[in-house]
């Protein structure tokens, strides 16, 4: 597994107003998606791509375009839609999917609600989006499950994450082709399973407490 921590003042600098719990919705949802695309440059660096021949208004010249099969793009729900806009703004081309998960608050364990993939992912690059690695149990069954489908090559794009879930990933994951972005590295998990010093509840601060 792969980890790269963003190490840029815009990037520390937009999780700072992202964290202060006075930060209001719509600012919270506008740095969300200011952050992602950031962080998408770090997550696309490995992106497939072939060489193109083009005609620009002075000469020929070779250039490159992303390969074939696009990459898919996968907003784990609904945190994660906060997300979206941010990474496709870098990658317009690519494709989109959706995949619903749900924490127990009390055992802490994901479950899939809902999910809009193809139904192969032969060869896709996966990008999955969300905020959190806390625990690291949505993430790592979200994981699990672009594999069994096919895919062969993943990146997690999380705007903060604790130590402990990252080793969970880590430790659950041997051998898979996997790399994780992240804007910061927090310092660990509560006794309720929240990062610390964390942002809160990511889904509650883009989009209000349901009830």
């Amino acid at each position: 597994m792969r980890v790269h921590v963003a190490d840029h003042p815009l990037v520390t600098h937009k999780l700072t107003v992202l964290r202060d719990k006075a930060t209001p919705s719509p600012t919270f949802r506008a740095l969300t998606e200011e952050l992602v695309t950031l962080l998408a440059y770090e997550a696309t660096r490995g992106v497939r791509t072939e060489p193109i021949e083009i005609d620009t208004p002075v000469s020929r010249t070779t250039g490159l375009a992303i390969s074939d099969p696009k990459p898919l793009v996968v907003p784990i729900l609904r945190a994660g839609l906060g997300m979206l806009e941010g990474m496709v703004k870098l990658m317009p081309n690519a494709e989109v999917g959706f995949l619903g998960m749900v924490r127990n608050e009390e055992t802490l364990q994901p479950a899939i609600y809902a999910e809009r993939l193809p139904d192969d992912l032969s060869n896709r690059q996966c990008f999955i989006l969300d905020p959190m690695l806390a625990t690291g149990g949505s993430l790592l069954a979200a994981i699990e499950y672009l594999f069994e489908r096919g895919a062969v090559d993943v990146t997690a794009v999380c705007l903060i994450a604790a130590p402990e879930g990252l080793k969970a990933v880590e430790e659950a994951t041997q051998g898979r082709s996997l790399t994780i972005v992240l804007g910061a590295l927090d310092e660990r998990l509560n006794e309720v399973g929240y990062i610390v010093p964390g942002l809160g509840d990511a889904g509650d601060r883009l989009y209000g407490t349901v009830s």
